[in-house]
This record gives structure tokens, C-alpha cells and sequence, in this order.
């Protein structure tokens, strides 16, 4: 009986490569030289920065469409500090308070929490929402569905946001207009 030649995947993979290229056929660009989608390198774990309370209050919420993603901005009123954030693929938003869970349309469920209160010292909101299960319309979006209000309690703002899949996301502030600063949610079309 003769030698019998057993081969493993690697030996698979270089034969199959090799008659490939025999056959004129381009080679498979391995995933990690691969040019990432629009240059996206943001990945989908949780951004969080800051443990304080920025003092300020959220005013207004409102999203845009981009070539490469979609945006969403919180607009935060006169932070005294740095405005703390906590952004993050979640099984379910709740509600601020009662725990209730928000349904969100979508694949993928973002928590959003903003250390900012959508309500005054006097505990006059700042922020009502005219339909607090839509807060922009999301029609036409490529990765946005939904996004509802979670509520504000105790000197925090919770967001839903509901997305078409978990995507590779980024999260950032911007200062101004004047005293006013802007919480920024980036959420990719892509991987």
C-alpha cells in the first residue's frame, strides 16, 4: 500500500490559490489589507467618555444623511463642564425612571446617554419632544430607523436609537455655536 498525503486547509488554500492564478484568475486580498469602507475604522463597542454631569441641558435633537453614514446630534445648551456621554449597542433601551422598555425599530438597538438633563433647575423641561416615539424622521436613511426618547431623570437624557444592523459607529462632541456645545453620533452604512 502506498503513501497516503492528507491535506489540511492551509494546503487546500494554497493549491486553490495557486490555480488561481494559473488560470488568470486575481488572488483573494486577505481582510486585514482590505480598504475599509469609506475609510471607516470606528468599530461597534461602547464610547463612553467623562463621569461627571455637564450642568448644561439638551435643547434640541435632530440627524442628517451622509455619503457614508448617518448622523445623529444632540444639542446641549450651555455645558458648565465637559460633556459626559455613554453610547452603546444595547439588547433593549429603557425608559428613564420606570424601566420600561422603548421599542425601536431596526436590527440593532443604540443607548445613548448624555449626563445632561433636558430640563431646568426649576424642572422645566427644555426639551419636549412633539412625538417622543419619533424624535427626526429617519425615511430614506441608510442605517437609521428610529429614534425615540428614553426620557431625562436625575441630571441625565437617555435616547433610543434603532439602526438597520450593529454598525460601526463614533461618538464625539463639538463646541458651539457660542456657550452651546454638540453631542455627535455617527453610525455607518456599512462595515
Amino acid at each position: 500500500m502506498g503513501a497516503r498525503r492528507v491535506w489540511g486547509r492551509a494546503g487546500l488554500g494554497a493549491v486553490a490559490a495557486a490555480g488561481a492564478l494559473l488560470l488568470g484568475a486575481p488572488a483573494a486580498t486577505p481582510a486585514s489589507t482590505a480598504t475599509p469602507y469609506c475609510g471607516i475604522r470606528w468599530g461597534s463597542l461602547p464610547k463612553v467618555s467623562g463621569s461627571g454631569y455637564s450642568l448644561g441641558t439638551v435643547d434640541d435633537v435632530r440627524s442628517g444623511r451622509h455619503a457614508c453614514y448617518d448622523r445623529l446630534v444632540v444639542d446641549i445648551d450651555s455645558p458648565r463642564r465637559a460633556v459626559s456621554y455613554d453610547v452603546r449597542y444595547v439588547g433593549s433601551v429603557h425608559e428613564d425612571g420606570s424601566g420600561r422598555v422603548v421599542p425601536l425599530r431596526g436590527g440593532a438597538d443604540v443607548q445613548i446617554v448624555v449626563r445632561t438633563p433636558a430640563y431646568d433647575e426649576d424642572y422645566d423641561p427644555t426639551y419636549e419632544p412633539a412625538d417622543r416615539r419619533e424624535l427626526v424622521n429617519t425615511s430614506g436613511y441608510s442605517t437609521f430607523r428610529q429614534v425615540a426618547w428614553a426620557g431625562s431623570w436625575e441630571g441625565q437624557t437617555t435616547i433610543g436609537l434603532g439602526t438597520r444592523a450593529r454598525l460601526p459607529m463614533r461618538v464625539f462632541v463639538l463646541d458651539g455655536p457660542g456657550d452651546d456645545a454638540r453631542l455627535v453620533i455617527d453610525v455607518a452604512h456599512r462595515w
